[in-house]
């Protein structure tokens, strides 16, 4: 006698009492989490399929992740405003966390290049990043917690970010689809901003407002454009970075006039929204960065001609009064005066800070400044003092010897780049693209003595990945001759 068994399906499978007791105990675990978290537990089950299929796809193919993380490295500090209770700027180290296990996984398959990231430059990154774990030591310390929550954006994420544009971005092709990533993000901040300017804030950001963030983003009742960045600072500091970025590659654009004008109206708009964040120290980066630009030229006639543009540019807003009508204008001109009551304030601090330090060589902890200071060890002078600088914030937390170590590793990085870009490269694609990389981190390194714009988000990530493909300088003139030598093969065939 033959049985036969029939496969059951779909609202079948329910006449079942155990697959529909499992049903209605799911049923009520979700209702009773919806009941006590709210409207966040329901909006998180219906993001979760796609969070799997996304950590699914890294697995796959790890370079998906690290584009993710340049997406979500644009975004999170805007989405905490709008998202509660939620700690999304660790899914920054997520990313991380999945990128180099994707990487573990698949080297038992197939063969994952970690021989890429022998190299100089990482090696600088884990010294830098052992001289912040050091710190968890410090004696002067106060949190320990402060240190975890510090340390990622100071030494962490440099550690993180170089091996893997070694390993797995390390090709031409990477580095332009950076960019063009990098120039829509920019484009789609400036556009932000833009709304904010004419629109206003819309209700999750006007309550960030109300909730204290008012006092230092409205002047004189005039709104500091901060986009979907974590300040007004932030926003003008990532934005005078991408104005210096496409100016250069809008200039030096050749192959496409599409790309040329889509760079050209990017930098355009992104000194916009510079100049309506409010934040004087912008000024700084495309200053020194244009100046290194010039510099790495090599060209006495355009040095000349830049470094008269750069007087012209001076001269307005310290010597002239031209357009004080517009308040954009009139607070970028209190950049250039030594007087101002904002610097004096600074100065003034920076003379505390002096004494302070003079028997704290190592500093006073990671995190003990700042806003890490204020949250995790609120009595204390370094969390009572501001910084106002990514360098004075180096300096309180890490002290003379990690100010010291950090300048070291950033010029060893700086002249390193210069000499390879100006000596050793032939293409003059690849010197426009990493000459503007350069150009953009000096500008950054500048303007991070008025603002801590170094290390955040998404500025950090930029520059460190910014290192990475400087130090690739090389592989990619190897790569663009042997692309070049197929090419004229083929055509003469």
């Amino acid at each position: 006698m033959t049985r036969v068994f029939n496969k059951i399906y779909g609202s079948e499978l329910l006449k079942n009492p155990v697959y529909l007791s499992v049903l209605i105990l799911v049923m009520l675990c979700i209702g009773y989490l919806l009941a006590i978290k709210g409207l966040i537990i329901g909006v998180g089950f219906l993001v979760l399929p796609f969070v799997l299929a996304y950590v699914f796809a890294i697995f796959i193919t790890p370079r998906v992740g690290l584009i993710g993380l340049f997406l979500f490295n644009f975004f999170v500090l805007g989405l905490t405003r709008y998202i509660k209770g939620v700690p999304l700027g660790l899914g920054v180290d997520a990313h991380f966390i999945l990128l180099y296990l994707a990487l573990f996984f698949k080297s038992f398959f197939q063969k994952v290049p970690w021989k890429n990231a022998k190299n100089e430059l990482v090696f600088l990154a884990f010294i830098w990043f052992g001289y912040a774990f050091f710190q968890l030591f410090n004696p002067e310390a106060v949190s320990r917690i402060a240190w975890f929550y510090s340390m990622r954006g100071v030494a962490l994420y440099m550690l993180f970010t170089i091996p893997i544009i070694f390993i797995i971005f390390n090709k031409h092709k990477d580095l332009e689809v950076f960019l063009k990533i990098w120039a829509v993000l920019a484009l789609l901040a400036s556009l932000k901003g833009i709304m904010q300017k004419f629109i206003g804030p819309d209700p999750w950001e006007q309550a960030w407002l109300d909730a204290g963030s008012d006092n230092t983003h409205i002047i004189f009742g005039k709104l500091r454009i901060f986009s979907f960045m974590s300040d007004a600072g932030q926003f003008g500091g990532a934005q005078a970075h991408s104005g210096v970025i496409f100016a250069i590659l809008a200039w030096h654009e050749k192959k496409s006039r599409k790309w040329k004008f889509f760079y050209a109206i990017v930098s355009l708009i992104s000194f916009y929204g510079m100049m309506i964040s409010g934040t004087r120290g912008a000024i700084a980066v495309p200053i020194m960065g244009f100046a290194t630009y010039i510099v790495l030229q090599r060209n006495t006639k355009v040095i000349i001609a830049g470094i008269l543009m750069g007087l012209a540019v001076f001269a307005f807003f310290k010597f002239t009064t031209i357009g004080n009508g517009n308040y954009t204008i009139r607070r970028m001109r209190t950049a250039f005066d030594l007087n101002d009551a904002s610097l004096q304030v600074r100065l003034e601090n920076q003379r505390k800070l002096k004494d302070y330090m003079a028997a704290r060589p190592f500093g006073g902890g990671l995190g003990s400044a700042g806003n890490w200071g204020k949250r995790f060890s609120p009595d204390t002078f370094l969390a009572q003092t501001p910084t106002d600088s990514w360098y004075v914030m180096i300096w309180a937390e890490q002290g003379i010897v990690g100010l010291s170590l950090h300048l070291l590793i950033l010029f060893y990085i700086v002249i390193k780049s210069a000499n390879i870009i100006v000596f050793k490269l032939k293409s003059p694609l690849l010197k426009a693209q990493l000459g503007a990389l350069l150009s953009g981190m000096t500008g950054i390194m500048a303007a991070s003595y008025g603002n801590g714009v170094f290390g955040q988000m998404p500025t950090g990530i930029i520059i460190y990945s910014s290192m990475g493909f400087l130090f690739l300088a090389k592989k990619y003139e190897k790569e663009l001759k042997q692309k070049d030598k197929i090419i004229s093969n083929s055509k003469n065939r």
